[in-house]
């Protein structure tokens, strides 16, 4: 069993209703399927975590696994582990 820890920072606090909650998976799972998941359990979060007029299912959160953003990862295919703590943190834009 993978244990992880999903935390949400700024206004993602407000719109989940959560400020951290743990997600528990059979499998070693990416932060693609993270992010499903986390979508199928807080539907609120849907059009936060992806773009559905760009059909752009890249997430408008820095994401950050242990401390570390995902960039320097693997990206959304970055594999989680137990144990692993994962920080949402939105993204302003603006112009």
């Amino acid at each position: 069993m993978v244990s992880l820890t999903i935390k949400f920072i700024g206004a993602l606090r407000h719109i989940s209703g959560k400020t951290q909650f743990t997600v528990n998976s059979q499998d070693i799972i990416s932060v693609k399927q993270l992010i499903e998941t986390i979508v199928q359990q807080l539907p609120a979060l849907n059009h936060t975590f992806s773009d559905s007029e760009l059909n752009d299912s890249r997430s408008n959160s820095l994401i950050l696994v242990n401390g570390k953003e995902i960039s320097i990862l693997n990206g959304l295919d970055t594999r989680l582990c137990g144990g692993d703590e994962i920080v949402f943190v939105p993204v302003v834009h603006g112009g």
